[in-house]
């Protein structure tokens, strides 16, 4: 039975190295090494990486030193994983698609699109429709909430293809949708983006992690080019 088991262990684990062999590390576990702060040259002060985990602390971020922390690299067709959890009543989200001309566009959100991440119990976001963890922020509503409980680590998932888009938290496919077309040009009308001509119009950007003024936490973040 312990031979059996031993075998079966085995072979999970040689199926989950094969599952992530394509997949490359956008986080080394110790340093912000492959990122800066928009439209910076470095990572703002507030934040931190240690032992496997990268955080914004807001109390570490001097003279505001913060900022959204985005990939040196662009991106078009991807396929993003990444773990996150929040503190109570934080805000953060995951976004992409960025257009890092910063005296063009003063933040990563006037261009990129937005996976949100919130504790939905305690800060007020969690009362509006399409700002809750999983949504495409202000755009689509996610299908099911998934999320976890405060303090708890959510594994989120971002598939881009060819303009098909797919969320994914803790293994549930939350968003399905297609990007650029007529109906998708429609929703973002009907959003708080619209008159922002050039919101998610870019099909390869820069990847961020938001400074919202709250502690979030991010480990494991792994991407592959499809």
């Amino acid at each position: 039975m312990k031979k059996k088991l031993a075998v079966l262990i085995s072979l999970i684990c040689i199926g989950t190295i094969e599952a992530q062999k394509d997949f490359k590390a956008l986080f080394d576990g110790k340093s912000t090494a492959g990122w800066h702060s928009y439209g910076k040259n470095t990572a703002g002060s507030g934040w931190k990486a240690q032992d496997g985990i990268l955080y914004f602390d807001p109390q570490a971020a001097v003279n505001g030193q913060g900022g959204d922390l985005v990939t040196d690299a662009e991106f078009q067709n991807f396929h993003l994983k990444l773990d996150w959890k929040t503190e109570k009543g934080s805000n953060s989200g995951i976004i992409f698609y960025i257009n890092e001309d910063a005296q063009k566009y003063q933040n990563t959100y006037s261009t990129g699109l937005e996976m949100q991440i919130l504790d939905n119990e305690t800060h007020p976001d969690g009362k509006i429709k399409k700002h809750r963890a999983g949504d495409l922020y202000d755009l689509i509503q996610s299908r099911s909430e998934p999320v976890r409980e405060t303090g708890k680590w959510n594994t989120a998932e971002i598939i881009s293809k060819n303009g098909n888009l797919t969320f994914i938290l803790n293994g549930v496919i939350v968003v399905e949708t297609v990007l650029w077309d007529a109906a998708f040009q429609k929703r973002i009308a009907d959003s708080k983006f619209a008159g922002w001509p050039e919101f998610g119009t870019f099909k390869k950007g820069r990847i961020a992690l938001q400074d919202h003024g709250d502690k979030v936490y991010f480990r494991n973040i792994l991407i592959k080019e499809l």
